[in-house]
């Protein structure tokens, strides 16, 4: 029907029809159908809509695979657009070039102090949490920049994946982590007693780190024997997903931005965007911060 349609210029050239439907053994009925149903449109073009509207949302947004577009559009409840299954999300958006393929992997850069003293492995790769500060898990990363090398390192709560604390530094000694638990601590002063998992780095042996783990009453949790790299990698994923979504994906290079350009970049995706407005699939869907917030509705309408 197709070539029809192009021979006969969308069935404008009337003397030609009836020849190429005998030649190709096609009814002119079934012809002239397929050019009324032509012009009808597309049954899901107003979901395509809808995604495209999720996409601009945020310009981290166009990292969205099938699960997490899918949440997002549960999320709108649809606005009158009848959501279909998961499946169809991915065909859909293969149609239109909206379909994400994350290709990198990530590295750890934290190397074992094999003289220091270590703590038990409390997590033992469970890192699902019943309530908020109840486990944490922290870790460095590496970002090259113009100007030298950013470290940055964060505390993210095992209950909804949210960034507690956030610290960068042009270095990765032990004051980085030491403020990353300063900056979560005063922002939620209940992380004391909280389970904070880590790789056995000399950073988190270090006597800097465990004094203040000490002073805020925070239980140490470290990489059992042998430093395998799944014991935390909940943190690896999470700078993974960063790493893709603020670089990788949009074929940008980290060290064509300077420390400061950087600083701003991270921040703004963990603190604004990361932890407010990111579909979350370990969530169901939901960002962080909505997950957590519908957690302490939910404890003070059963109070």
């Amino acid at each position: 029907m197709k070539f029809i349609d192009i021979k006969t210029e969308g069935g404008s050239i009337k003397g030609k029809i009836s020849m190429y439907c005998r030649v190709l053994c096609v009814s002119r009925q079934g012809f002239h159908n397929y050019l009324e149903n032509k012009k009808k449109p597309w049954k899901y073009e107003k979901l395509v809509c809808m995604m495209k509207e999720i996409i601009a949302e945020d310009e981290c947004n166009d990292t969205y695979g099938r699960q997490r577009m899918y949440m997002a559009l549960k999320l709108k409840d649809g606005d009158g657009v009848k959501i279909p299954s998961e499946g169809t999300v991915r065909k859909v958006m293969e149609q239109v070039g909206l379909l994400h393929q994350p290709k990198r992997k990530p590295n750890g850069i934290t190397k074992a102090d094999k003289e220091a003293m270590k703590s038990d492995d409390l997590i033992k790769r469970d890192f699902k949490a019943e309530k908020p500060l109840e486990k944490c898990v922290t870790d460095i990363t590496e970002i090259p920049a113009k100007d030298g090398k950013l470290y940055v390192s964060a505390i993210f709560d095992c209950f909804d994946a949210a960034v507690l604390g956030l610290s960068m530094a042009d270095n990765m000694r032990a004051e980085l982590c030491v403020q990353t638990l300063k900056n979560a601590f005063t922002s939620y002063s209940g992380l004391g007693g909280a389970v904070i998992h880590s790789d056995r780095g000399s950073q988190y042996t270090s006597e800097k780190y465990r004094t203040v783990v000490s002073k805020y009453h925070i239980r140490q949790s470290m990489n059992s024997a042998g430093g395998r790299c799944h014991d935390n990698a909940r943190c690896e994923s999470m700078w993974a997903r960063m790493k893709e979504e603020l670089f990788y994906s949009r074929k940008r290079e980290s060290n064509n931005y300077t420390m400061s350009e950087l600083r701003s970049m991270i921040f703004r995706y963990y603190m604004s965007y990361w932890n407010n407005r990111r579909i979350c699939s370990a969530n169901g869907g939901l960002p962080p911060m909505l997950k957590r917030r519908q957690y302490y509705l939910g404890c003070k309408l059963s109070a």
